[in-house]
Order: C-alpha cells, then structure tokens, then sequence
C-alpha cells in the first residue's frame, strides 16, 4: 500500500477532525484504504447541505482514480449520483498524485453549479415526460484482468439504469440499453477510467473501445431484458 496514501489518510484526518467528520472503515493489503468524511457545503442562497463521502483508495492509489460514493438526506439519488460522477472526471483529469483534498476543495467549489444544473436536467425531463429509450453497441478489443472488468461493466450498468448483454467470444461485444445521457456517461467512463491491466499488469484505461452503433428505439422494439446485466460466453 502507498506511503502516498497514508500520509495523505494522516492529513484528512487532521483536517475533518471534528466529532464524525473523518472516519476510517478499514485498511488491508487486499482493498486498501476506506474511509468515510462528512462535510457541509453551502450553495448560493447560502443553504448548507451535508454530504457524505466515502472514499476507497486501491493499492494502486495515486496512479489510479479512488471509488467514491457520495449520499445525503437533503439531495436526491441523482443529485448525488451526478456529483459522484463529476467527482470521478474530475479525478481522471488530475496528475497521478494523491487527490482526496483537492477533490473536496473542487467540491465546495462548484456544489451551486453541480446540484442547479442535474435540479434543471430532472425538470427538463419531467416537462418532457419519459426519456426516449436508446440501445448502444460497443467493440472491445481485449480483456486481460477478465473478471474484474465484468464487475465494473455490470457496476456502472447498475448505477446508470442501463440493461444490456456482455458477449464474450472471439468478438468482445457490449450491448446497452437505457437513456441516452447514462449511455453516454457509460462511454465516457468506460474510455476514462483505469478499467483493465496492460501487459506489464499495470492498470489501464480501455483506448481501443469502439461504438458500433448507437441509436434511439421505439418502446415496441426495447430489447426483453428483465436483470440489470448478463453476459453470455459465445463460440
């Protein structure tokens, strides 16, 4: 596990050191760091709101992005699932150092913009009834750490709302389908994030991810696909 990540463990600490502010779940060889902070954070009308945030920062952290989870009783799943997501960008933009502070600071930052702009996307579309439906087909070139990548397709699909098939054959093939917007959040991560190791067994992003096809279909033509994700070994 990185000094890196300890010493940056130390500071947090240190820093969020009021009574349930900074609280470490676990530490092993295995999972790394996890720790949970609870913040406040003021919008313009200088409402505060309290966040928490739970960070786990892999073996391999700094070199790559922490998993973070973001929650809060004053904001909806998808203002909290809109802010992890930025946080996460916001990540992948930075320099392979350690980042949890200056993610914090970006938060406190820009919270107004990030919770008005996904508050006007929600009204957009409840004006607009229900988002049309849309299916999307992606090329992977190859998969060395195999089970791990299953688990974060099958994690992002879970947390996008997307339905969709793995085929794993001489062709690796991704079907999804779903809203556009959590389609094209899939993309960005799956060619964003650390998702695979390359032939040295250093984790990498996916570069070679092709869209096949991506194209809205009428509610008659949605695929029958009753779980969230399956995938299926194919000859």
């Amino acid at each position: 596990m990185s000094e890196l990540a300890f010493d940056e463990m130390s500071v947090l600490s240190a820093i969020y050191c009021e009574k349930d502010e900074f609280e470490l779940l676990e530490k092993s060889a295995e999972k790394g760091l996890i720790f949970r902070i609870q913040m406040e954070v003021e919008a313009a009308t200088s409402e505060r709101t309290l966040l928490s945030l739970l960070f786990q920062l892999p073996t391999e952290y700094p070199h790559c992005v922490p998993e973070i989870s973001v929650s809060s009783e004053q904001l909806s799943r998808k203002q909290c699932q809109h802010i992890k997501q930025s946080l996460l960008e916001k990540a992948s933009a930075l320099e392979p150092e350690p980042m949890v502070h200056e993610l914090l600071l970006w938060l406190q930052q820009n919270f107004t913009g990030l919770t008005l702009n996904d508050q006007s996307l929600v009204e957009v579309q409840e004006e607009g009834g229900e988002e049309e439906t849309w299916i999307a087909l992606f090329l992977i070139d190859h998969m060395r750490s195999k089970t791990k990548y299953i688990k974060t397709i099958e994690k992002w699909s879970l947390e996008l709302g997307l339905t969709g098939r793995l085929f794993l054959g001489k062709l690796i093939l991704v079907l999804l389908q779903g809203a556009r917007r959590s389609i094209k959040e899939y993309i960005h991560l799956q060619r964003t994030v650390k998702v695979d190791v390359d032939s040295s067994g250093k984790r990498c992003k996916e570069k070679m991810m092709r869209v096949l096809c991506e194209t809205q279909v009428s509610d008659l033509k949605r695929l029958r696909i009753s779980s969230a994700f399956l995938y299926e070994f194919v000859s």
